[in-house]
């Protein structure tokens, strides 16, 4: 079933942490993760709530359990603090700016198979956390990255937003879809539309489109992007109904891709053409749903050395409206 990729808990005050706490706690455990390993999560946690209560303002967690090829967990603490001028040297155990023993980052990044800090002066700070229920000495890299963080409205707890990509032969094939309105109908249009998604043996987002349309006719309607990359001609091709913004980037800057007009499921122009863009020119896609605001943009200093996790948390912590599910799917070409 696709769903949010993250659930969002407030972290601004004290009396949440507990909560906080328990409620990962226990999606960990429910996951099968080793006793060692939940203990090990259960103080990432524990570090990052103490961090923001020392330090941050509009503090939030977000907590993603992914069962992918590789089974993971993914902590991602945001806050509006003062920032870190020097964000490397404070992850070494012993520096603090508070007083204390200052062991919290060094624990967190000793803790996970991947940590990474971003931070700006003025902005606040992103710390992300990854660990693996399995080694991951014998994984493959592949051939392409694709980090999403996908909340859903709050007080929902079905997303009317999903993301699905399936690798296959010589191609990447990625959908981001937005159920009309939000809620359990909204989620089950999504779902609706990633099953015909995967069905369809179209190599085309055009096509891909239009199965889907045909698909979908009973719910109420998805507005959506399909982007296919094809790993021998090194180019992408995209097509999109509705408002998904998607931004094409290189290291100068980005190139938007404008969708038509129309609602999968319910109208879509009966003439499309897919634009293809060579990645040569642009290595990275950032595809976001209207539950951020309209003129979002990816300028955040130095963040393409990070994670792609971060850039997502950078543009949902700026620009997410928290009015309606969001979405940021961020995908890059490695190889």
């Amino acid at each position: 079933m696709v769903n949010a990729t993250h659930v969002s808990f407030r972290a601004d005050d004290r009396s949440y942490f507990s909560i906080l706490k328990k409620e990962i706690h226990a999606r960990v455990l429910e996951s099968g993760y080793s006793e060692k390993k939940i203990g090990e999560i259960d103080i990432i946690v524990s570090e990052m709530t103490s961090n923001l209560f020392k330090h941050a303002t509009g503090g939030e967690i977000l907590f993603g359990n992914f069962s992918d090829d590789d089974e993971y967990v993914e902590i991602i603490s945001i806050d509006n603090g003062p920032g870190m001028s020097d964000p490397i040297r404070m992850i070494n155990d012993g520096i603090s700016s508070t007083n204390t023993l200052g062991h919290g980052l060094g624990s967190i990044k000793r803790l996970s198979d991947k940590f990474d800090l971003y931070s700006q002066k003025g902005w606040g700070t992103i710390a992300l956390s990854r660990v693996y229920k399995k080694s991951l000495l014998n994984s493959k890299r592949p051939p392409v990255d694709i980090r999403s963080v996908i909340v859903a409205k709050p007080g929902e707890t079905l997303s009317g937003d999903g993301s699905y990509y399936k690798i296959s032969g010589e191609s990447l094939k990625l959908l981001v879809a937005d159920g009309l309105g939000h809620g359990p109908e909204a989620n089950r249009a999504v779902n609706e539309a990633v099953n015909a998604f995967k069905a369809c043996p179209a190599n085309s987002p055009v096509e891909i489109i239009q199965y889907i349309h045909t698909s979908i006719k009973k719910t109420r309607g998805i507005v959506g992007t399909v982007a296919l990359f094809n790993f021998k001609s090194k180019r992408w091709s995209i097509a999109g109904i509705g408002n998904i913004s998607t931004k094409l980037l290189n290291p100068l800057g980005y190139r938007n891709y404008m969708s038509y007009n129309g609602i999968m499921g319910h109208n879509i122009p009966n003439s499309m053409k897919e634009q293809e863009f060579s990645s040569e020119d642009f290595q990275q896609m950032i595809l976001c749903s209207d539950g951020l605001k309209t003129r979002w943009e990816p300028k955040f200093p130095s963040i393409n050395k990070y994670d792609l996790s971060v850039l997502a948390a950078a543009l949902y912590k700026d620009y997410a409206r928290k009015t309606d599910d969001m979405s940021v799917v961020v995908a890059k070409i490695t190889s």
